[in-house]
């Protein structure tokens, strides 16, 4: 028990040090077919490919920090500067790791005047959600 007063067993909440109160499934109702269906079927080599150099990129912290700040602000676009700020890291930090996003195909990169503003490629995160839609 998390705190004696829950039916949630601990180990079901503890996936690599992070923790939840959300309970996993009770497997003695769980109907496997809904939770083994993927939201596009069986990927082509090639897809899975792509998808898993995509999931490779966003597989860093910081990245993960990165994107959550471009989606708390809509998703739009925002410049270097502005991200620095908000992230309080340094501006070459910063920087490399949007030009990884950028290379990988998860941002778009493009200069206003003297700024560089980047901005999420919503084809590309319907096209993730897509793939990790299951059950």
């Amino acid at each position: 028990m998390l705190d004696g007063s829950s039916d949630i067993d601990a180990r079901q909440c503890s996936v690599v040090g992070m923790s939840t109160t959300q309970p996993l499934p009770d497997t003695d109702v769980l109907d496997v077919r809904q939770c083994c269906s993927l939201g596009t079927g069986p990927l082509t080599q090639d897809e899975s490919v792509r998808y898993a150099g995509l999931f490779k990129v966003l597989a860093e912290p910081v990245r993960l920090r990165i994107l959550s700040q471009l989606a708390a602000v809509g998703c739009g676009p925002v410049s270097v500067g502005e991200l620095t700020a908000m992230m309080g890291l340094s501006q070459p930090t910063v920087s490399h790791h949007l030009k990884m996003m950028t290379e990988a195909g998860l941002l778009e990169r493009y200069r206003d005047g003297r700024s560089v503003i980047h901005q999420v490629r919503p084809d590309v995160f319907a096209q993730l959600r897509t793939v990790l839609q299951i059950g």
